[in-house]
């Protein structure tokens, strides 16, 4: 059991914090119209719409927004969109992964692309850096359910991978193709989770120090605030003196 990433742990505050919660609902209705969208509106027939409105309960979306998330995917007039996977460098060469979902390829592709300059980075090719992350399912859980152990043997009963655990919560990961199965196994053993979604997991993270932590934040923060991403990844982290002085 490896203690978490204190940089996701600052990013997951920090989003807690900062994140307007009318663009965070607005993105998580986007995920649940396009998962019933492609599949059966029915979230128990679905496996990737019920993860989504499990995720949206998560962050205390109102039922009847979920509701209307999901009538609107059948209305005739509901919006196509491209999910779409950009990959590149940010400061200190950071690989960085942004998921969008868009109804206008272009839009999105200059305004990533334009972001990353801004802010000393360069957009790669597809499978630029995505080699060095693992697709994965992520559940959290609040300390509060449990101790470590406790947590390590209901994960490992339902068929997750591993558990990490830092001063905030504990993190767990499963294979992607058995997130659901899992998810649903955790659930009727240790209660609802705080947060249920797929990740990038990097396979190993580089420190980095203040100034180039800073400039990451930058890109990152504004990469989050377009409408079309709706997840940003990276795989670096922050010595303790630096995590202080950013958290």
């Amino acid at each position: 059991m490896a203690g978490h990433s204190k940089w996701a742990n600052i990013q997951h505050r920090k989003g807690r914090q900062d994140a307007a919660r009318s663009k965070l609902f607005s993105k998580l209705s986007k995920e649940i119209t396009v998962a019933a969208k492609m599949g059966d509106p029915d979230p128990e027939k679905n496996p990737r719409l019920r993860l989504a409105v499990k995720a949206a309960k998560s962050q205390s979306m109102p039922k009847d927004v979920i509701d209307r998330a999901i009538k609107k995917s059948m209305a005739g007039d509901a919006a196509d969109y491209t999910e779409i996977r950009y990959e590149g460098y940010g400061a200190g060469g950071i690989a960085i992964i942004v998921e969008a979902m868009t109804d206008n390829i272009n839009r999105t592709a200059s305004n990533v692309r334009s972001t990353f300059t801004k802010h000393g980075g360069n957009l790669g090719t597809t499978g630029s850096v995505s080699f060095s992350f693992d697709r994965v399912g992520e559940i959290i859980y609040d300390k509060s359910v449990g101790d470590e152990d406790t947590v390590m043997m209901a994960a490992l009963e339902a068929g997750a991978d591993d558990v990490e655990t830092d001063d905030d919560a504990h993190y767990v990961y499963c294979a992607m193709e058995s997130f659901s199965d899992v998810s649903d196994a955790l659930e009727a053993e240790l209660g609802e989770a705080k947060d249920t979604k797929l990740i990038w997991k990097p396979q190993s993270r580089t420190m980095v120090d203040l100034e180039t932590a800073q400039k990451l934040m930058k890109l990152i923060d504004t990469l989050e605030d377009d409408d079309d991403v709706q997840n940003v990844t990276a795989n670096f982290d922050v010595p303790d003196d630096v995590a202080a002085e950013l958290g």
